[in-house]
Order: C-alpha cells, then sequence, then structure tokens
C-alpha cells in the first residue's frame, strides 16, 4: 500500500500541480494538485459540477491544461495528446461510451490491444479471460446487449490489455446496482490498485468509494477543499454539508 505505517504516503507516479482548464474559454477547476502513488487508489469527490470528470479529462488529454502541469514519474505530460499517454502507460475509463456497443465483448478486448503485437493481443486475451471470466463467456456477445455492470467490467477490461500504470475511471458505478457497485469498487477498482496499478477515480458513491480508496480529494466550485486519507474522510460528521458543496470555513 503507498501509504506507509507512520502514515506518510509514499512516492508519487503521477502528479497533477496547480492545474486550471475549463471549456470555451471558462474555466471550470484552478489551482488544483493531487497526486496518486503506484499500488494507491485516490478518489475525487464533490458535489455535482465541483469539476471533477474536468480533472480527469486534463490528466488524460480530452481538454487542455490552461497553466499548472501533469507529470508521470517527473516526466512533463502536460497536454500530450490520448494516443500519446495511452503509449506512455495512462488508461482512460469514460462515464459513458466506455465500450464499442457493435463489436462482440471480444472485438472490443482486441480494439484494447491495438497498441500491442499480435502475439501479446492474443496473451493478454487470454490472461483477461481468466482474471474476468463473466466475459469469457459472453465473448461472442455483442458488447452494447450487457448488462450496467458486465459492461463496465468489460470498459476496465479493455483498458487494461496494455497494462496501464495508471488508470483513470470517471464514476464506474453510475446507474448501476447496489451488489454490482460493490463488485467493480471491491472486486476490480481495488484489485487494480494490489496489482500495483495508480487508480485515479472520480465517484459519487462517496461512502463506498472511501471503503477502498488509500487517499482522498474534496473538490468544491473548482478547488480542492480537502485532502486526507480516505478512511479519515469517511469519519467526518460534515461530509453530507461537503457534499452540498459547503466548505469547511463556510458556503462557496
Amino acid at each position: 500500500m503507498p501509504i506507509s505505517h507512520d502514515g506518510e504516503r509514499q512516492a508519487t507516479h503521477l502528479e497533477v500541480e496547480k492545474i486550471a482548464a475549463g471549456y470555451d474559454g471558462n474555466l471550470v477547476i484552478r489551482d488544483v494538485s493531487m497526486s496518486v502513488g503506484r499500488g494507491e487508489v485516490v478518489a475525487v469527490l464533490g458535489p455535482n459540477g465541483s469539476g471533477k470528470s474536468t480533472i480527469l479529462k486534463s490528466v488524460t488529454g480530452q481538454i487542455r491544461v490552461q497553466s499548472g502541469s501533469v507529470s508521470l514519474d517527473g516526466a512533463n505530460i502536460t497536454n500530450m495528446r490520448c494516443e500519446e499517454l495511452a503509449r506512455l502507460g495512462i488508461g482512460y475509463v469514460p462515464q459513458e461510451n466506455d465500450v464499442f456497443a457493435a463489436l462482440t465483448v471480444h472485438e472490443n478486448l482486441v480494439m484494447g490491444g491495438m497498441l500491442l503485437n499480435k502475439r501479446d493481443v492474443r496473451s493478454r486475451i487470454d490472461e483477461t479471460y481468466d482474471r474476468f471470466p463473466v466475459l469469457a463467456g459472453l465473448r461472442h456477445g455483442a458488447a452494447g446487449r450487457l448488462s450496467g455492470g458486465e459492461r463496465k467490467i468489460l470498459a476496465m477490461a479493455r483498458v487494461l490489455m496494455t497494462r496501464p500504470s495508471v488508470l483513470v475511471l470517471d464514476e464506474p458505478t453510475a446507474n448501476l446496482s447496489p451488489i454490482a457497485t460493490k463488485d467493480i469498487l471491491v472486486n476490480e477498482v481495488r484489485r487494480a490498485a494490489n496489482d500495483g496499478t495508480a487508480v485515479l477515480i472520480v465517484e459519487q458513491k462517496a461512502i463506498q468509494v472511501l471503503e477502498v480508496a488509500d487517499w482522498a480529494y474534496l473538490l468544491v466550485a473548482g478547488s480542492v477543499e480537502i485532502s486526507m486519507r480516505a478512511a479519515e474522510l469517511a469519519l467526518r460528521g460534515d461530509i453530507g454539508e461537503l457534499f452540498l458543496g459547503k466548505s469547511p470555513t463556510g458556503t462557496k
């Protein structure tokens, strides 16, 4: 675990430093800093409209960073193209359009391995079916016909085909049942981190994600209001107010 026995966080793998970004010239996030270590689940929480997804899009090259920087093991990757970031080991699972609905499960995995040679694609797909046995039984079915939980597992599996060092997840449990939510967070998100992947996750189901996360950042109005261990944040009595957009020092 990236948090050592004395409570200090260990070496940073992905670092976001004082970034600002937005859309059509309007900033949504300002002066946002956060970090993720290998084997660590870092949750980004906050009320709707606080800029959570904007952070992920900034990190993964979906939108331009206006100021500040993003680095991977100390190397500046700010505003690199999505394809370049994928080659460097950053995998991204968006909230929507996360699979190719018209393709089969197997074809989705093949697409996930486009950066690999053919031999590696075959071996990685075999490994994926071993890791996600539910997908093995559905390999010939269209991805668009999967249940919500199955679809999200496929989306994660497709991205994990390249063994990214960073896995970025945007609300992976949106519209899922409580059982499917637990499966994704406990069995898949936590397992990815246990395998050494740095996981950065935006999630609306705060209590559930805090149970599997190591560290958490809470955003209010585009700025980080709280940065602390996930277990400690889960114990705060004012967490409900914070999710209504109130900062510890007042209403924003």
